[in-house]
């Protein structure tokens, strides 16, 4: 398969998965919240909501750009190639760079997770927090990691295809 079609396909579905668990989410908040109604259960509901809107947010441009991505990014290649060198190239490495950032963004939230369930044993509250925080910055952790890996192949394809060592 292209890799340019790969990739932009590979992101598409990947964000098909960001919006299934965005909206996941955004139920299992809600029964928390109006069915279960505990204090330690509308604390998990804090970053269940607030995630998912991330997810739902990044999930859905990801869903409607790549298509053009596609188109774009051919373009260059077949009628503009110099624009790999000085336009792709340049947005993947600041692409690749964040992800960095936000695999360090989402362990720290991981492990104020594990510290706010462990720390507060008679606040239910920040305990279910704490959980929360936990549960879904693991996912979209486990969800950047394959996006990360589908980056750096991309990457490395737009080097070989400009000639950059």
């Amino acid at each position: 398969m292209n890799p340019v079609i790969k990739y932009f396909t590979g992101e598409k579905a990947e964000s098909y998965l960001f919006i299934i668990a965005g909206v996941l989410a955004l139920a299992l908040a809600f029964y928390f919240v109006f069915a279960l109604k505990t204090t330690f259960w509308k604390g998990v509901a804090v970053p269940f909501v607030t995630v998912a809107l991330l997810e739902l947010i990044v999930g859905y441009t990801i869903v409607t750009r790549s298509p053009k991505d596609i188109v774009r990014v051919e373009a260059w290649i077949s009628q503009q190639p110099l624009k790999i060198k000085t336009d792709e190239i340049p947005r993947m490495q600041v692409v690749m760079r964040n992800f960095v950032v936000f695999r360090y963004m989402e362990i720290a939230l991981i492990l104020l997770g594990i510290v706010l369930m462990y720390s507060t044993l008679n606040d239910t509250f920040w305990r279910g927090l704490g959980l929360g925080l936990f549960m879904q910055a693991g996912i979209v952790l486990s969800l950047d990691f394959f996006a990360e890996r589908r980056g750096h192949l991309y990457l490395e394809y737009l080097n070989q295809l400009a000639g950059v060592n």
